[in-house]
């Protein structure tokens, strides 16, 4: 050990939850070892990191909280060891606690559904708190899917009688009229990812039983025109393709004992040249309306391959590189 060196020990005396914090092969440690330069053992019982004592400091700050993370849950990811590191950076690790108290739903197979980020957290709390919820930020924050576990959660609680789940078909003017079957097989190609996500919470078999019974509706956007929605949690997903008279459309549409959560990414418009986005249009409009909300997610709270983040970083400077 050079004379600028330091060396750190945590006591852990506990095999298994050593071998789950370092991870197969050590994949774990290694990410740790490569994020702050320093060196990781572990010996008789012990946990010792060396390196230069700023990074060892970091190094083992992180550490206690990673084996918070596996006493409560059994398990750790590098997503979440990834997210643990971004937050010691800014000097909130005390944050990393405040996700493990939050359990969203359970689904089907038994999985606990938990926010996996602040921003992911600040969604779910804004759901709970607000009536109409806007969840705006780039692919991969969960923005769908949380908000699939909230209609599940709300409607076995019975706070509401029905789901429903829409998104506009962006190109349905010029293409469905050529693809083969019913109209319920023109639209399914355009509403996959909130079957997915329906599939995973409820489980195959309640949600079909649920869909005949007509307490889960999946349509087009343009099905929920002159409706009254009651007691229903609405989701309206890929918001950014609607226009101005859409999303006006659907907003007007909710009825008593109601919520709506609507999600979209505005970088990715895919709308004709002309057309202004509902939803880019709506966060203007609407943005001073008590009872509504808007939560804007980012590059930190992507929980997909760690390489989504990277590229959304790099088209993000491109455009700033562009617009200067």
């Amino acid at each position: 050990m050079s004379k600028d060196s330091t060396e750190k020990r945590i006591r852990i005396n506990n095999e298994e939850l050593t071998m789950e914090l370092f991870g197969n092969f050590d994949k774990n440690i290694k990410l740790i070892e490569n994020e702050f330069n320093v060196d990781i053992v572990s010996r008789e019982g012990e946990i010792r990191v060396l390196g230069e004592k700023d990074n060892v400091d970091l190094s083992e700050a992180l550490i206690q909280k990673l084996i918070e993370i596996v006493k409560k849950e059994g398990h750790l990811t590098s997503q979440q060891i990834r997210y643990a590191i971004n937050l010691i950076y800014k000097g909130k690790e005390d944050k990393i606690n405040d996700l493990l108290d939050e359990t969203v739903c359970i689904t089907f197979s038994g999985k606990t559904i938990k926010p996996k980020t602040l921003g992911q957290k600040k969604y779910i709390n804004s759901i709970k708190n607000n009536d109409i919820v806007f969840g705006i930020g780039p692919a991969g924050t969960g923005k769908t899917y949380l908000a699939v576990a909230k209609a599940v959660q709300a409607f076995k609680n019975k706070e509401v009688d029905r789901i429903i789940l829409t998104r506009p078909a962006v190109e349905a003017g010029e293409k469905l009229g050529f693809l083969p079957g019913d109209l319920q097989d023109k639209v399914d190609p355009y509403l996959r990812p909130v079957y997915d996500a329906l599939f995973d919470v409820f489980g195959g078999e309640a949600f079909l039983k649920n869909r005949e019974r007509g307490l889960i509706e999946i349509a087009p956007l343009a099905y929920m025109r002159g409706r009254t929605l009651d007691s229903a949690f609405v989701i309206l997903d890929e918001a950014q393709n609607t226009t101005s008279e859409q999303m006006k459309m659907f907003l007007t549409r909710l009825g008593l004992g109601s919520k709506a959560i609507i999600t979209g990414d505005i970088t990715q418009i895919d709308l004709p040249n002309g057309k202004i986005s509902g939803l880019k249009q709506v966060t203007h409009i609407l943005k001073n309306v008590k009872g509504i909300d808007f939560v804007y997610l980012n590059k930190n709270d992507v929980v997909r391959h760690r390489l989504v983040q990277s590229i959304i970083e790099a088209y993000e400077k491109n455009q700033n590189k562009t617009k200067g």
